[in-house]
C-alpha cells in the first residue's frame, strides 16, 4: 500500500525566503518527529542520512533512510526522494508566488516494505507536514 498526502500552506513571505528554509536537507529532516538524528553527508547539502524511529511491531532499531534531493529549481521546487530497507519515500515542495506572499506545495509518498509502516504514515503524514508549516513559520519570524 502507498500512502500519499498533498498538503499547501499560505505563507506571508517571498517565495525566495521560503526556498531558504525548504532547499535545505536539515530544515526538513528537523520538521519530521520521526527523524532521530540526521547527517548531511555531501558539500552541497543533496545527500543527507535521516535515523528514523518508527513505532512499529516490526521495527526495534533506528532506520537508516538515505535522502538525497533528485531535482532543485531554485527558487521554487525541491524534489527529494529517500530509501531504506523499511520504506521509500519521495517529497515534493513547490513555492508559488502569490498576491500576498507564497504558497507551498508538498506531495509525499510513502511506499512501506514491511508491514505496519503504511498504517504509521496513513496515520501521521499529516501531522508530519503540519510539523513543517509550523517549523517554516516559525523561521521565517524569527529571522524577518
Amino acid at each position: 500500500m502507498t500512502v500519499r498526502v498533498d498538503r499547501s500552506f499560505e505563507l506571508s513571505a517571498p517565495p525566495e525566503r521560503v526556498w531558504d528554509f525548504i532547499a535545505d536537507p536539515a530544515n526538513r529532516a528537523q520538521s519530521i518527529s520521526v527523524v532521530d538524528e540526521y547527517t548531511v553527508t555531501d558539500s552541497a547539502g543533496r545527500h543527507v542520512t535521516w535515523h528514523v524511529e518508527l513505532p512499529i511491531p516490526l521495527v526495534r532499531r533506528t532506520v537508516r533512510v538515505e535522502t538525497e534531493d533528485v531535482t532543485r529549481n531554485p527558487p521554487e521546487y525541491v524534489k527529494f526522494v529517500g530509501d531504506s530497507s523499511v520504506l521509500h519515500v519521495t517529497g515534493e515542495h513547490e513555492i508559488v508566488e502569490t498576491e500576498t506572499g507564497s504558497r507551498l506545495e508538498n506531495h509525499f509518498t510513502v511506499d512501506g516494505k514491511l508491514p505496519g509502516v503504511e498504517q504509521f504514515f496513513k496515520r501521521n503524514l499529516d501531522d508530519e507536514l503540519e510539523n513543517l508549516r509550523y517549523e517554516l513559520e516559525r523561521d521565517l519570524q524569527t529571522t524577518q
